[in-house]
């Protein structure tokens, strides 16, 4: 039988991933050529000023037997100061526990129950988004909920899979609530624009605005491809799975809907608290100037912590009131088991560490900035073909190396201080990551929830595959990478500030 050319390059793109180390190597190979340049780079003298020290830049030799040595005592302490790897674990402590005394799948089931039948697709969506809070519970729980209220509902269950796997993983960067992926972002801009600027800071909530607005977007576009151009099309796939055993959409239990009003109620104490002891000028959640919002400001660096304990006391509260927490060995379990989650996610960044430092230590970083830079001022670009260039590298590494860690450690490096040399602020070059990074998600073999996904549409049509998927995933990411990028330069050229604390330009 022939092959569609979408299989046929979908083929091509799964071969050409494969081939591709784990990217735990990938930074492994990075470091190693980050050493081996910055020998052959050394004895050169470069014209480019260092706007550190306003000094011609000298790239450093990271093979000379002082660096070495330096390297391996340095270590271990490079490792554990990694900005990224302490917040993630952290916030993973709280919404891990949520996770496994059920709170936050009853929260899911909950907000699906309520929806009108007419707005199930715009609240399947809007769930999927938020379901990022819940790091990927939504990949293992409301992408398969999505099939079942479409099917219970009489609609095409691939549908709503289609729709929910949109919200979760083409939206990934759609969020009104802030979540673990924003420090961990944030960590590696911090640190890219600090090869450029050492005292330049960047909020952990500087896309909030912007990732928040998006989730009204996401869901509008989902609602109306999934009902206008995907769910028509998919009409010709008969349904000819098993579905006398699948699951359908049951109420809330009374134990849950206990749990629930309870755990919420714990929720809004502790947002109510957190707002009362904000509130006053003199708080001491406040910087010294009294602004709340600044860098200085306590409430600001608190911001992983606050995801911790938000999530922590009130799923405790959900499991006591719903007994899924007999005794506090349940909730050090729930912790474990999200840490367990975590390893292979440790050991890439151990190495990401080692290639960010090298590569700051040795100067690339700030030479390649500067000279892209200069070849950015050359081509003298509207900065808005210059983020939309950005948005559309991004996009195809996606295709390549699907997580968005990964790849921002390697990309933030180099996008960072190079579009602040044109002046372009590291928050502006984040968002136009984000926007990248999300859009194909869902048409990428090589992501590694997308292979659940396809067995997901096979409960319902057992001939679908691939093919399948990408091509009823595809619409959703040429319209999410097009509309979501004039999306952005559209609160560039109004103005909305990108987050808190936040700018388009720099300095």
């Amino acid at each position: 039988m022939r092959k569609r050319p979408i299989d046929r390059f979908l083929n091509g793109i799964e071969s050409a991933g494969n081939k591709l180390p784990d990217p735990a190597i990938l930074f492994v190979i990075a470091l190693i050529m980050v050493w081996v340049l910055s020998a052959i780079l050394s004895p050169i003298a470069f014209t480019e000023i260092d706007p550190r020290n306003q000094q011609p830049i000298q790239v450093q030799n990271l093979l000379s037997g002082a660096a070495l040595a330096a390297w391996l005592a340095n270590m271990v302490n490079v490792f554990v100061t990694f900005p990224p790897l302490g917040v993630v674990l952290v916030a993973l402590l709280g919404v891990g526990v949520a996770e496994s005394v059920g709170f936050l799948n009853a929260g899911l089931k909950w907000m699906l129950n309520l929806t009108p039948k007419a707005l199930l697709t715009p609240m399947l969506v809007g769930v999927a988004c938020l379901s990022h809070t819940a790091t990927d519970a939504g990949y293992v729980l409301v992408i398969p909920l999505g099939g079942v209220i479409f099917y219970t509902a009489g609609r095409h269950p691939l549908a709503g899979i289609a729709a929910a796997f949109a919200g979760v993983s083409g939206g990934f960067s759609a969020n009104v609530i802030p979540s673990g992926i924003d420090p961990l972002l944030q960590g590696f801009t911090q640190s890219a624009a600090q090869l450029i600027d050492p005292a330049r800071m960047v909020n952990p909530l500087a896309n909030w605005y912007f990732t928040g607005a998006s989730t009204f977007l996401i869901m509008l576009l989902g609602w109306y491809l999934t009902d206008r151009i995907v769910e028509p099309r998919l009409q010709a796939l008969k349904v000819d799975g098993d579905t006398k055993d699948m699951p359908t959409l049951e109420p809330l239990t009374p134990a849950e809907s206990r749990g629930l009003r309870v755990g919420g109620l714990a929720m809004a104490i502790g947002v109510a608290l957190l707002i009362w002891w904000a509130m006053p000028g003199s708080s001491p959640l406040r910087a010294p100037d009294g602004q709340i919002t600044s860098f200085q400001a306590p409430l600001m660096r608190s911001i992983v912590p606050l995801i911790f304990l938000l999530f922590l006391f009130p799923a405790i509260a959900y499991g006591i009131a719903a007994q899924t927490v007999k005794s506090s060995k349940d909730v050090i379990s729930g912790m474990s088991k999200s840490m367990s989650t975590m390893g292979y996610y440790i050991v890439m960044a151990f190495f990401a560490a080692m290639f960010t430092d090298a590569f700051g230590r040795s100067n690339l970083g700030a030479l390649l900035a500067l000279k892209g830079a200069a070849f950015l001022q050359a081509l003298d670009m509207p900065g808005q073909v210059t983020i939309g260039g950005i948005i559309l590298v991004t996009a195809s590494v996606n295709l390549l190396i699907g997580s968005a860690s990964a790849k921002w450690a390697l990309l933030a490096p180099i996008f960072v201080p190079m579009l602040m040399q044109v002046g372009l602020s590291p928050e502006l070059t984040q968002a136009a990551y984000r926007v990248g990074d999300s859009s194909t998600n869902i048409i990428t073999p090589l992501m590694p929830y997308f292979p659940l996904v396809v067995v997901f549409c096979q409960r319902y049509v057992r001939s679908a595959g691939i093919g399948t998927v990408v091509s009823m995933m595809l619409p959703f990411s040429l319209t999410f990478i097009v509309l979501w990028t004039i999306f952005l330069l559209v609160f560039w050229g109004i103005g909305i500030p990108l987050g808190v604390q936040s700018t388009y330009v720099y300095p």
